[in-house]
């Protein structure tokens, strides 16, 4: 029978076989730790590149679009019209009796005054029926001075009961025929010497002689038909005037007394003052404008009568209009509009009311602000709400002033 101190010795050898599985459970739980540290890994990465390609993806299925700001326009707004200048008087002037031009005394650019004697005309024709229609008149003068003494003679002879009063009336009716024929001769005389006077071819008022188409010996005829010649044509230039057809949705900017601006195209940095004078009543069916007059002085005589001006007409409104590129607008049933990008870069469209067109430009005088971004060139199938990746268009560059070289 073994003592009992043997028991710890036949113990210790089973505690030495445990420590190889100790070192082999821990390198499988870290072996495991790895794996599933690797998978974790692993698994955020392809989340991570799915995420990225979605993104991409979608990134790159956004359309992509220029905008723009809108730009101030100019503190007054004003619409420039074209127009004639026209003497405050004009006048054509031709011919009232027929004849041959004798000779003419005021050639193109002369200035005249009224009465002036602009050609002489002769008329022969004239002439001979005044010649003709004077010695008729000394006729019917003669035979009313017989008709008149042979009623005295006629009535003295009436009272003493010489004569009948049918014959004494005959008398009377013969001496009222003469005095009726010589009215008529009288009035024949004075046509005859006025178309006699209309030889001598005057100016109506003071001008200038802008057009001459008569030369010596030319046959002229009476009248202002088209088959007859306009001897000359003169206008008053030291006050001129012009004609302007203003839109109708300018009427409300009109009135007389308001001052404009004209200029020459020769000379669009040297404008002149005029005023307008007179405003149509009503609207030309035609063309959907008022006619307005307006006058400007031209003592020192730089303006010219038919040449070509532009009249600057200053508009009203408290409001400024904002200029945007014209390839920024789209135009519908319901007026024009344009597509701005709203927050979260989604597409807004907005209606909008325009002013002038400036060609590289155009007035909007309603619907936007200066701080909208403003899409170039949208396209037709553009909606409402639809998200896009915007890029701002370059500023133009400024033009480089030259500088001095350098020695």
């Amino acid at each position: 029978m073994s003592s009992p101190s043997s028991t710890p010795e036949t113990a210790w050898p089973i505690a030495s076989d445990k420590r190889p599985i100790r070192r082999a459970r821990r390198w499988g739980l870290l072996t495991l730790a790895l794996l599933l540290t690797g998978a974790g890994v692993r698994t955020y990465v392809n989340v991570a590149q799915a995420k990225s390609v979605e993104s991409s993806t979608h990134a790159n299925a956004l359309k992509t679009v220029l905008f723009t700001h809108p730009k101030p326009g100019q503190g007054q707004r004003t619409v420039a019209l074209p127009a004639t200048l026209r003497g405050q008087n004009e006048a054509a002037i031709y011919a009232r009796t027929n004849g041959y031009v004798k000779a003419w005394k005021k050639d193109i650019g002369d200035k005249v005054k009224k009465g002036d004697v602009l050609a002489l005309i002769d008329t022969p024709e004239v002439d001979q029926d005044l010649a003709q229609a004077k010695a008729t008149l000394e006729q019917i003068r003669a035979r009313l001075a017989l008709t008149q003494s042979s009623l005295q003679r006629w009535e003295g002879l009436r009272q003493r009961d010489a004569v009948s009063q049918q014959e004494l009336d005959e008398r009377r009716a013969a001496q009222q025929q003469a005095s009726a024929d010589l009215a008529a001769s009288q009035a024949n005389v004075r046509r005859l010497q006025q178309l006699h006077d209309f030889g001598r071819i005057v100016a109506p008022f003071d001008g200038v002689v802008v057009r001459r188409n008569v030369d010596v010996g030319a046959l002229v005829a009476a009248g202002s038909a088209s088959n007859t010649k306009e001897l000359f044509y003169l206008a008053q230039s030291d006050a001129l005037r012009l004609t302007v057809a203003v839109p109708q949705v300018y009427v409300g900017d009109v009135s007389v007394g308001k001052e404009v601006s004209v200029k020459l195209i020769e000379k669009p940095n040297a404008p002149f003052k005029g005023s307008i004078t007179r405003v149509s009543g009503g609207v030309d069916v035609a063309t959907r404008s008022v006619q307005v007059e307006v006058s400007l002085p031209n003592k020192d005589g730089k303006l010219l009568p038919g040449a070509y001006v532009e009249v600057a007409l200053p508009l009203s409104g408290s409001t400024k209009a904002l200029l945007v590129p014209p390839n920024t607008l789209q135009f519908r049933q319901d007026g024009p509009r344009v597509a701005v990008i709203a927050e979260g870069d989604k597409i807004a469209l907005r209606q909008v009311k325009l002013g002038r067109d400036l060609g590289r430009a155009v007035e909007v005088t309603a619907g936007l602000s200066p701080k909208d971004e403003v899409i170039l060139n949208p396209h037709d199938t553009i909606e409402e709400g639809e998200r896009v990746a915007k890029r701002e268009v370059p500023p133009e560059p400024k033009p480089q002033q030259g500088s001095a070289s350098k020695s």
